[in-house]
């Protein structure tokens, strides 16, 4: 019998949410992840922040909007950005596996931080996924192209002697038989996803399934240190993985908790 999820986290830790697979823990990730069992950690999908609520313009729903997110979210200088993702993923690598693997989604506004930093760290940048949106919102501005991608690092530990595990054939057949490339398109996260609540970053399911399946095999334990609206922990219950999520917002974390409580494996 596998050891229940609680069992691999700090005694004295307060576990806001918990079934026997899954924990969402309510607090400071620099500081609940230290109370997570080092070495535990299959896989770990990460959503940090991008730093770019500054007050500019989008376009949501048909109308304009601040892409303000929250005080979370807003810029910091460039040593500051590269301090915080230095530090958040030292504290992931010591959870990992030997043969676990990372996987770290961003923008051009803090993606290029986080792979020298995961560099800086220890780790071997396996591939550099971009994900293609299919519906982007407008460029207002019209002196840029319009964004339309998004970033999602795959790592692991640096070490040749360790085989990282990658479901090859899975992907391949989930292709129609032809080798998966780095290139994923798909559209935005659709409002049935978001029923529960609306979170600024929230990641499609399709995204996550993809991501866990090539990466995870059933019964294997999946982190998420920004879990925001729980897209993680929903894809991993729903494909028999153990899931721990941490995020320090309780209006996010409750729609989290509401997305895994509706799920049904």
């Amino acid at each position: 019998m596998k050891p229940r999820i609680r069992d691999y986290l700090n005694k004295n830790i307060d576990i806001y949410y918990e079934e026997d697979n899954n924990a969402l823990l309510l607090g400071d990730s620099f500081e609940l992840l230290k109370k997570i069992k080092p070495k535990s950690i299959d896989c770990i999908f990460a959503d940090p922040p991008y730093f770019l609520s500054n007050g500019g313009i989008s376009v949501h729903g048909g109308k304009q909007v601040l892409v303000n997110k929250g005080k979370w979210d807003e810029g910091f200088s460039f040593q500051q950005k590269h301090a915080f993702n230095r530090k958040w993923i030292h504290l992931c690598k010591k959870l990992l596996t030997d043969n676990g693997t990372i996987w770290i989604s961003g923008t051009m506004h803090n993606i290029y931080s986080v792979g020298y930093a995961l560099e800086q760290a220890g780790f071997k940048i396996i591939n550099n996924i971009t994900w293609e949106k299919l519906n982007p919102p407008p460029n207002l501005a019209c002196r840029c192209f319009t964004h339309s991608t998004e970033t999602i690092i795959w790592a692991k530990k640096n070490d040749k002697n360790v085989k990282h595990l990658f479901n090859y054939e899975l992907m391949k057949k989930l292709n129609d038989g032809k080798q998966m490339k780095d290139v994923w398109r798909g559209p935005l996260t659709s409002q049935k996803e978001k029923i529960c609540g609306k979170h600024p970053t929230q990641k499609p399911e399709y995204l996550l399934e993809r991501i866990i399946q090539a990466s995870t095999q059933e019964g294997q334990i999946v982190l998420d240190p920004f879990v925001g609206s729980g897209t993680t922990g929903v894809i991993a219950k729903r494909l028999g993985r153990r899931f721990i999520g941490i995020d320090n917002c309780e209006e996010y974390i409750s729609i989290a908790k509401s997305r895994i409580e509706k799920e049904e494996r």
